[in-house]
């Protein structure tokens, strides 16, 4: 009777015992990270399948088209960013190029039929494959501008859960500049930001010269021969762009003055001796955001993506976008 007993409680502890065991073993092997070696998975097959989003474009010569996210993106590198920049800044403006296409889907887009146009003055510049090759570029230029796309695939930028506004421009001059200094509206992750390394830049420092009615009839100001000191109280933003400049009495801002007088950035000095207004402005763009050349000099100096997307876009994250 006694073995009987223990024959039973014996039974009964292995039935219970080793099914815990092998659910054990089940978790661990399906749930950790897999080896480079390994095949991968049922569950690593399902994930990666993910639902394709097409992005309606609106070519420059008024046609759209609906192209695949990640074919569209490896036509706007190919237009925004040289491929002779360093693979993790070209990795930071696939991320970036990602996010800013992302949220404009989201939001219906801001053409009439299209989420967006190729232009990059209005939204982002965009080429096929075929027009880079028959422009000049390479295959290895080509293939290395898939690669920053392919690497990067589904990841974006938020911040507290939301898509952000993932302005960039080509050079901020060593300093970007505050979203509220030049659109009117402060954005937490889109603050001036040092930008060293840029030196190299094509317009690092540029310089446009006036005679004084040009430079006084393209403000719109009446005065034929401005007499005395008549550029004065000058205001900078955080991001050392002219704010608010007085000329002949009329006051300006920086945005304005750089509309008008056909500029590169808002970062203006201007000079006058005799007859003539010399006007020097560093950086190339708008300067809100990532500057696409000091994320080159970022990465130069060994900084991965994520630090260069970190860098310019403070308060925020990256993760994988969900397209179910």
């Amino acid at each position: 009777m006694n073995v009987r007993i223990k024959e039973i409680a014996i039974a009964f502890i292995l039935g219970a015992v080793f099914p815990a065991m092998l659910f054990s073993s089940f978790y661990k092997i399906h749930f950790q990270e897999p080896a480079s070696t390994t095949q991968p998975t049922e569950t690593e097959n399902t994930t990666s399948e993910k639902k394709k989003i097409y992005i309606s474009v609106l070519m420059k010569d008024g046609r759209i088209e609906e192209l695949e996210l990640e074919t569209y993106l490896t036509g706007v590198l190919l237009r925004e960013m040289p491929a002779s920049f360093e693979i993790e800044a070209l990795k930071a403006q696939a991320v970036v190029a990602r996010t800013y296409t992302l949220r404009r889907y989201e939001r219906g887009g801001k053409h009439i039929g299209a989420i967006i146009c190729a232009n990059a003055s209005c939204c982002q510049g965009y080429c096929t494959e075929d027009e880079y090759i028959q422009s000049g570029g390479s295959q290895a230029s080509l293939d290395k501008i898939k690669s920053a796309v392919m690497e990067t695939a589904n990841q974006v930028i938020v911040c507290n859960g939301a898509l952000i506004e993932a302005t960039y421009f080509s050079c901020s001059g060593g300093m970007t500049e505050d979203a509220e200094a030049v659109w009117g509206n402060p954005v937490p992750y889109l603050q001036a930001t040092s930008s060293p390394g840029e030196e190299t830049a094509t317009h690092y420092v540029d310089t446009k010269s006036f005679t004084v009615a040009q430079f006084t009839s393209l403000l719109g100001i009446n005065v034929k021969s401005p007499s005395g000191k008549w550029i004065k109280n000058i205001t900078y933003t955080d991001g050392g762009g002219i704010n608010t400049v007085e000329i002949c009495g009329v006051e300006f801002k920086g945005t304005t003055l750089r509309k008008k007088l056909g500029l590169k950035s808002t970062a203006i000095v201007m000079t006058v001796v005799g007859n003539t207004v010399t006007v020097t402005t560093k950086g190339y763009g708008h300067r809100v955001g990532m500057s696409q050349y000091g994320a080159d000099a970022m990465a130069v100096q060994g900084s991965l993506y994520p630090e260069i997307l970190s860098h310019y876009y403070k308060s925020t994250e990256i993760v994988t976008y969900d397209t179910d």
